[in-house]
């Protein structure tokens, strides 16, 4: 047997205390860096449960809107580029969760967005939620709204698609409370409900133009003679209301693509697509220009004060066609981001709508009282292409009919219960933040 030496025992000490060594220096660094470095939760991605990524910051979500313009135009300073989250800008992810509610516990959809009774096949669609990209959205909490609304009254002013959303939003809170109706125009198109135990007021008033108008086709859109519209002039369905209302949602786009004559002043000035000896064709972006004018200059130079919100224009999904030309949407789940780009006209009305709010706030930027914010709708929904009625806007359309028969398809508006749901985690979002 070999005998170790004293050089050699000395030699193993040496690397010994090194090894030592090194393993304390080790810990020491192991640990700063633990202190120093940001702890990133990770979570399944809900597309693909392979796929791990980091989850957004667990933040609140303020408003902000996209658009470089001002949030509130009463002179905050919530301006893109600010820390604060822009809740309008994510993605739709799926949630297993499902809606809140269903075409059986709630009794106020109207027949052409009841898609499950209508007989869709499918329920894919309403298994989404919006999630913000830089901030976690509450879920809609229909008792802290009423408690929020108690004693006041809120109205949805526009079109087909401010009705729709008022259907979604009385879905969830009936939930809690079943509202009474006190009030219906003859065509139904404008609705009053009174929530009794919060004395809460919820309205829908039917103004596709927000100006004074008068139209001329059925409830199928098939028109009689071309619109005329007075640009000057804010409809009075709602103008003649306006001082018993503490909250607005106001919304108008698709409507100003009709054939149209205008007027200012009560006399013609031109119109859009009316085909007239001696009238100007000044198309609908001049008109809806000053249609949101009016509008908008309405309220902020009103003396009674209130707390309104633009909704921005909202793309329909039609392929291969219009609504009456076979225009048909058969998709079953949401674009991806890249995957579609906004029409060039949604693109012309959106901006329209961001200019006429930055004219706003730049007439007003220290006016105190009313305040005016942006329902930017826009990109969430085109990315929604599955949760349109298409043809079960009708009952049962293809029964006794081949699937392949053309039938009228809707892929304007949404099912209910469905991708417009989420709106209401949007509206409670901005209304908590005043």
């Amino acid at each position: 047997m070999k005998t170790t030496t004293i050089p050699e025992i000395k030699m193993y000490l040496k690397i010994v205390a090194c090894l030592i060594l090194m393993a304390f220096a080790y810990r020491i660094y192991f640990l700063s860096f633990l202190q120093i470095s940001p702890v990133i939760p990770l979570v399944a991605d809900d597309d693909d449960a392979s796929s791990i990524s980091p989850s957004p910051p667990s933040v609140a979500a303020n408003f902000t809107l996209s658009g470089q313009i001002p949030a509130n135009v009463t002179g905050d300073d919530d301006m893109v580029g600010s820390s604060r989250c822009d809740i309008f800008v994510g993605e739709w992810i799926r949630d297993p969760s499902g809606p809140r509610y269903t075409n059986r516990s709630c009794h106020t959809i109207e027949h052409h967005q009841n898609c499950m009774k209508n007989g869709r096949p499918d329920s894919g669609y309403i298994y989404w939620r919006w999630r913000p990209r830089d901030c976690e959205l509450p879920t809609f909490d229909p008792q802290r709204f009423l408690d929020l609304m108690r004693k006041k009254s809120m109205a949805f002013i526009g079109d087909s698609i401010s009705r729709n959303h008022v259907q979604s939003l009385l879905c969830v809170l009936s939930q809690v409370e079943q509202p009474i109706e006190v009030y219906h125009d003859e065509e139904y198109r404008s609705k009053r409900w009174f929530f009794d135990s919060h004395k809460f007021t919820l309205s829908v008033i039917w103004s596709p133009f927000l100006t004074q108008a008068k139209i001329f086709e059925d409830n199928d859109g098939h028109a009689s003679g071309a619109v005329r519209l007075h640009l000057d002039e804010p409809d009075s369905e709602w103008a003649n209301e306006f001082g018993n209302f503490d909250y607005i949602h106001m919304g108008a786009g698709q409507w100003f693509l009709k054939t149209a004559i205008y007027y200012e002043n009560n006399t013609i000035v031109g119109c859009h697509n009316c085909k007239k000896e001696n009238v100007s064709e000044l198309g609908f972006v001049y008109a809806y220009r000053k249609a949101l004018q009016t509008a908008l200059n309405f309220i902020m130079r009103s003396d009674h004060t209130v707390h309104a919100l633009l909704r921005t224009t909202i793309p329909d999904h039609f392929e291969n066609g219009e609504w009456n030309t076979g225009g048909y949407c058969n998709r079953t789940v949401p674009f991806k981001e890249g995957e579609i780009e906004l029409r060039y006209i949604d693109t012309i009305m959106r901006d329209v709508e961001l200019e006429e709010m930055k004219a706003v706030g730049a007439m007003n930027p220290s006016r105190k009282g009313s305040t005016l914010k942006l329902f930017d709708t826009t990109h969430l929904s085109l990315l929604r292409p599955d949760g349109h009625p298409g043809p079960y806007r009708a009952f049962h359309p293809f029964d006794g009919k081949d699937t392949k028969s053309k039938v009228q398809n809707d892929c304007l508006h949404w099912c209910l219960p469905g991708p417009i749901d989420s709106w209401n985690d949007l509206l409670m979002n901005i209304l908590l933040r005043g």
